[in-house]
Order: C-alpha cells, then structure tokens, then sequence
C-alpha cells in the first residue's frame, strides 16, 4: 500500500496520503487548507544513504544481541 506525496497548489503546503488501493477514487485534500487542487510531488523516498547502510554490510535486520 503506497505512501504519495503530494503539494496543494493553493496554499504550498507539502504532505503526504496512505493510499490503500490503486483503484481509490477519493481526490486527496490538503490537510492545511482543505483545497483539492493538489498535484503528487517527486518523492525522494529511499534516495540517499544512511550511515546503517555503509556499516560493515549488515542486512536491515536486528542488530548483535
């Protein structure tokens, strides 16, 4: 089940929407202003790296005990 990210173009404001099927067909809302004019925006979900993933190789799993 996808996060989106998405940018109102009325007021600016930026927030993410749980979208729980493809085939939903509510129009997302800006929880700022309430204006449905919102358009989705290029996320930047998992770009980047993490000081875990240049650790010794470890897999995303627990730690030593």
């Amino acid at each position: 089940m996808p996060v989106y990210e998405y940018q109102c173009k009325a007021c600016g404001e930026t927030f993410d929407l749980f979208v729980r099927s493809a085939t939903q067909r509510t129009e997302p809302a800006c929880p700022k202003c309430g204006s449905t004019k919102v358009e989705k925006a290029v996320s930047l979900f998992g770009v980047g790296s993490s000081s875990a993933s240049r650790d010794t190789g470890t897999s995303c799993g627990p730690g030593p005990i």
